[in-house]
């Protein structure tokens, strides 16, 4: 398929209901409003298309971006490459696709998690925070964990929205793994407030750092 033709697909596929709920979530306005369903069923019948990716990327139409990371290949993409992507982020569901499909996916994002996390740019700032709070969670060797407290509380009041989203997401590791620091983790989290009144559907989990925190520590205790 060409990128005219996909876009010609998704186009069709478009709802305006969609449309506007994408739009109350921040997206802007190159999009169809296409269900993620449709989009999915568009890749498995793509499967791999590595430069068709690219260029569905290239567009800057959300459900082309988000079909374009499902069929291209991560470990193909340079470092700069990758830097290229991040900085044409600028929606929340096509960075926490971008995380997911292609960054925990490349095996040097390593060597961007720490640029990203000092990035003046919130999308690439956001991915290099979400890198962290993978290996606070699953790797955390070699890395200052009260070190990055020591940041969370000083820059993530005065973050931009989606870095601040991964930056409570670091500080909710925190709490939930090193039991040590957990303390100073909810007490970061009940000072800045961040998420406090943040609305969630009845049996999830709220965003709130100490609630998350302290839901997650009791489920591992039971």
């Amino acid at each position: 398929m060409t990128v005219e033709q996909v876009l010609t697909q998704l186009e069709s596929l478009g709802s305006e209901k969609v449309r506007a709920m994408n739009t109350k979530n921040g997206a802007h306005e190159n999009q169809f409003g296409v269900k993620m369903g449709d989009i999915r069923a568009i890749a498995n019948k793509i499967k791999s298309d590595h430069e068709l990716g690219l260029a569905l990327w290239d567009t800057g139409n959300i459900e082309a971006q988000l079909l374009g990371m499902l069929v291209m290949k991560p470990k193909l993409l340079s470092v700069g490459e990758l830097d290229r992507l991040v900085h044409g982020v600028n929606y929340g569901w096509v960075a926490d696709w971008f995380s997911s499909y292609i960054v925990k996916e490349h095996p040097q994002k390593e060597e961007l998690r720490e640029v990203w996390m000092e990035s003046d740019y919130p999308w690439a700032a956001r991915a290099g925070w979400s890198l962290t709070a993978g290996r606070v969670t699953r790797n955390p060797e070699g890395i200052d964990v009260p070190g990055l407290l020591d940041r969370i509380e000083s820059e993530m009041p005065i973050a931009p929205a989606p870095v601040q989203w991964t930056m409570n997401t670091t500080l909710a590791q925190i709490g939930i793994n090193f039991p040590e620091l957990r303390a100073r983790a909810l007490a970061i989290g009940e000072k800045l407030g961040i998420y406090r009144d943040y609305p969630v559907s009845k049996g999830c989990t709220s965003p709130f750092a100490p609630i998350w925190i302290n839901e997650m520590v009791n489920r591992q205790t039971k």
